[in-house]
């Protein structure tokens, strides 16, 4: 099994945001998961693999622990990786799914039981976005154990345009690329499901659907129920609030283009929360300039 994400209790700051289908109770959580800790190289384990199924960027791990990517990995060697998020939004009961930071985050009873690295839609392909994961609200409709895969249309004209062969429908079993578990939602063929293909996990590859490491997608699908709500949403910049204390600055590329002056919305979010003057500023635009995807400590 995946090394388990901790949290924070969230402090007393929220506000209430009501919906009478999709209800969200909070635009601010003031929780980080995820841990610094030190990895035990395992055997068949890569750079790309660690960073896919712990949910950390390739480029952090080669910096943060001084590594050649050309050489390979011994087994036992000890690498620093730091999967801390912020959590974007707190809600009782549902799915949150933040595509900047490519993270699901799983509420039950007001706390988080859950959350992990996912993989989502291109960005872009030959110039279309065609296969971006959207934005929006949905709800589990079906829950599919050792699924078949109907190849969509529009997937298989893809496929014959890259000169791959196309079945129009994958049996269930080691080839097919919704592997044991998939969860139908009611966006139009968006699948949240088990991955063969590891390395995709924590990138943007897919075709809009959400690929999940079968660890986490096994106690995923035991646990989550039809008709459970959730969200797609879209926030490359996160803030958090711990104790009183401390101020945490979070920036993730704007990979689909959406927030076009991630500096401006720095600021906006930290005015917002009306702690401007607790923060240094210079901090602040070095979070921002790094996009390292990490929580940053930006206490004055």
């Amino acid at each position: 099994m995946l090394k388990a994400w901790f949290f924070i209790p969230k402090i007393a700051f929220f506000l209430f945001l009501s919906d009478l289908i999709y209800p969200r109770l909070s635009l601010t959580a003031d929780i980080i998961v995820g841990e610094k800790f030190i990895y035990t190289v395992k055997k068949d384990d890569s750079l790309s693999l660690i960073a896919a199924k712990l949910g950390v960027s390739l480029e952090r791990i080669i910096e943060d622990n001084n590594i050649d990517p050309k050489k390979h990995l011994k087994i036992a060697q000890k690498i620093i990786v730091d999967t801390r998020k912020i959590v974007p939004l707190k809600i009782d009961d549902g799915i949150i799914i933040n595509i900047p930071d490519k993270t699901l985050y799983h509420f039950e009873n007001g706390g988080i039981k859950a959350a992990f690295p996912v993989g989502l839609g291109l960005p872009s392909w030959r110039g279309k976005t065609t296969w971006r994961t959207p934005l929006g609200k949905f709800k589990i409709t079906n829950k599919r154990e050792n699924p078949e895969w109907r190849v969509p249309i529009s997937i298989a004209q893809k496929m014959r345009l890259e000169g791959k062969h196309v079945e129009p429908i994958v049996p269930p079993g080691p080839d097919n690329p919704l592997g044991r578990y998939a969860l139908d939602t009611t966006i139009p063929s968006i699948v949240i499901h088990e991955t063969i293909w590891h390395t995709s996990i924590y990138q943007f590859r897919s075709h809009g659907c959400v690929r999940v490491h079968p660890d986490n997608m096994e106690s995923f699908f035991k646990t989550v129920k039809i008709n459970t709500v959730g969200e797609f949403i879209y926030n490359p910049v996160k803030i958090a609030v711990i104790g009183n204390k401390k101020i945490f600055l979070e920036v993730h590329k704007d990979i689909y283009g959406y927030s076009k002056n991630l500096h401006e919305k720095a600021k906006q979010i930290i005015e917002q929360r009306g702690v401007g003057a607790y923060v240094n500023w210079d901090k602040v635009e070095n979070a921002v300039r790094q996009q390292a995807g990490i929580p940053v400590d930006i206490t004055l």
